[in-house]
């Protein structure tokens, strides 16, 4: 696993020509790294779609590395259904490498978006889903996630500001040997910045709310019913009541609160309720 994020590591580095004209004791022609990147300012320029991809593919392989993944091709489809029509109401419908939905083969109730549009439900979350409707509004809300770039966000400012100033460095000629082997680590301790946040430290207050209304946008849009977040809200805060600890619980104090936060949000929107037999039957088909 650990080949493949460094994979995905040099990869990222050679969409920035960082290994153009590299060879061994030679150092590295820069002159197209600066016309891209441009001097270093006081305002660190952000990551670039090439870029997210690229860290957002190590997250995920680092993920895996803890997760299986669920045999069951025709769930699999079914989600990815689900979850790529969701993505086309959502703020940011297209990224670099596409939207990918991963069921993890875990009871662990959990759900993880990897910046870039790789997202996980673990079978414990499907399991919370009781019709296609809930099971939108989750996906939802970790679209909610990739759009607003939240993973990103979770990587420390001072990492990436070193990057930036090792690309960018106003006259620089040549990347040395040892600059590489810098920006990989410090690519490497960006991916480790995302991952923790998701698995360990989870986001703020305010990017879980954020993704929360915005999710139920997407929702609506699509004539999902976006009350299905607050209903699948509701079973994680009662089971968080109840002493639930691992995956979602972990990463996600305040359940409740969140609950009565969309209460209020959906009571000013005024949306009605949908119900459409036909989602309930295809999702009783495709989760058995």
């Amino acid at each position: 696993m650990r080949r493949e994020i460094r994979f995905c590591l040099v990869n990222l580095l050679l969409s920035l020509a960082l290994l153009q004209g590299c060879s061994k004791g030679v150092g590295i022609d820069v002159t197209s790294i600066t016309r891209v990147v441009g001097a270093t300012s006081k305002a660190v320029r952000p990551m670039t779609e090439q870029e997210e991809y690229y860290v957002g593919r190590a997250v995920a392989a680092t993920i895996l590395g803890q997760y299986r993944v669920y045999d069951n091709p025709r769930l699999t489809a079914y989600v990815n259904n689900v979850g790529l029509l969701v993505t086309l109401a959502s703020d940011r419908p297209y990224t670099q490498g596409g939207y990918h939905f991963v069921i993890l083969d875990t009871e662990e109730v959990n759900a993880l978006a990897c910046p870039g549009g790789i997202i996980f439900i673990t079978r414990g979350m499907l399991q919370k889903a009781k019709n296609e409707d809930e099971l939108a509004a989750i996906l939802a809300h970790e679209v909610a996630h990739v759009a607003h770039k939240d993973g990103i966000a979770a990587i420390q400012k001072s990492r990436w500001a070193e990057a930036v100033t090792i690309l960018g460095s106003e006259g620089a000629k040549q990347v040395s040997g040892a600059d590489v082997g810098k920006l990989l680590s410090l690519f490497e301790g960006s991916v480790t910045d995302v991952t923790k946040t998701l698995l360990v430290n989870g986001y703020g207050r305010k990017q879980e709310e954020a993704a929360d209304q915005g999710s139920l946008g997407y929702l609506q849009q699509v004539g999902y019913n976006p009350y299905g977040l607050l209903d699948v809200l509701g079973k994680l805060a009662q089971q968080q009541s109840n002493g639930g600890r691992q995956g979602i619980f972990a990463t996600h104090p305040g359940m409740d609160q969140r609950q009565t936060e969309l209460k209020s949000f959906l009571a000013k929107k005024q949306w009605p309720q949908t119900d459409d037999k036909k989602r309930d039957r295809r999702f009783r088909e495709a989760a058995g």
